[in-house]
């Protein structure tokens, strides 16, 4: 029989996540901090509702977070009701959040003290790849913990790579995601231009999709982005977030990042326009708004 696992943080991803592995056969207890929405992931997948991280824990062979930022999986690992707490000695844990490599090793120092395992796993793909357990995900820690991750990974995901030790996953994922957010800005900078020019957009996008131009924010963004339709797959405050550990890890290690750095005022700007909660396809806001043109 698959092992128990504990499921901390139900949101748009937490929750297909949590789905893929309960349609793997592993017991699931989940926790999400409004208790409605972890009521409602039971009454459609099964398993049971915790009433704190702690108690997520509680004969868990494997522990998974999937929350907003490091100050969350510490509160919900290490806090009061943390589930540390509920764990028993040997327990596996591992992070499909995306936060700060210092705060990964952090976190790696204590659990190890406490002689349970730690593996940092963020995820890419938005929630249709969660949905459908195809999520990539970038793992970094010891072969051995590495290795026990495995089955869980393989419930969620489909491309799963080792990329180092512990925080290389996190490393590796927010440069991928300053790439994507640098795409997402530029194909909106274009289209604006075209727009401004008057050239058919709807052709436009064939071109980008058929030549050099070409990038996953085409397919994904670009009719979204002619029709303002930002619903969320993943949320602009999340890939501001994300942009802003990448150009943080970028200047310790000495080196610049120009292009990611203007993409963060770009999302910054859309921020200010209350589009936190809405998909980061929105940037097309702030760029419009910039240009004085509208798709």
């Amino acid at each position: 029989m698959a092992e128990p696992v504990g499921f901390v943080g139900l949101g748009i991803m937490g929750s297909r996540m949590a789905a893929c592995l309960a349609r793997a056969g592993h017991p699931v207890t989940v926790y999400n901090r409004t208790a409605e929405k972890a009521d409602a992931w039971v009454a459609e997948h099964g398993g049971r509702v915790a009433a704190t991280p702690r108690e997520a824990a509680d004969g868990a062979a494997a522990v998974i977070t999937m929350v907003v930022d490091g100050a969350q999986v510490e509160e919900v690992l290490l806090g009061r009701d943390g589930a540390v707490r509920g764990a028993a000695a040997g327990t596996l844990f591992v992070d499909c959040s995306t936060i700060a490599p210092a705060d990964v090793r952090r976190i790696g120092a204590v659990l190890s003290e406490r002689g349970m395992g730690f593996v940092d796993a963020p995820v890419s793909g938005s929630s249709p790849k969660a949905e459908t357990g195809t999520l990539t995900i970038m793992a970094g820690g010891s072969d051995e913990d590495f290795a026990r991750a495995e089955p869980y990974f393989d419930a969620m995901g489909e491309t799963i790579l080792h990329v180092g030790p512990l925080g290389h996953g996190q490393t590796v994922k927010v440069i991928s995601n300053a790439v994507s957010a640098t795409n997402a800005a530029t194909l909106a900078q274009a289209l604006v231009v075209g727009k401004a020019t008057g050239v058919d957009l709807e052709a436009l996008l064939e071109v980008f999709g058929a030549g050099a131009a070409n990038s996953t924010m085409v397919g994904l963004k670009g009719e979204r982005m002619l029709e303002h339709d930002y619903t969320t797959l993943f949320r602009l405050e999340h890939m501001l977030k994300d942009v802003a550990i990448c150009l943080a890890e970028s200047e310790a290690a000495g080196v610049p990042f120009p292009s990611a750095a203007l993409a963060r005022e770009l999302y910054a700007a859309a921020m200010g326009r209350g589009l936190a909660g809405e998909d980061f396809a929105s940037v097309l806001e702030a760029v419009e708004g910039l240009a004085g043109v509208r798709l």
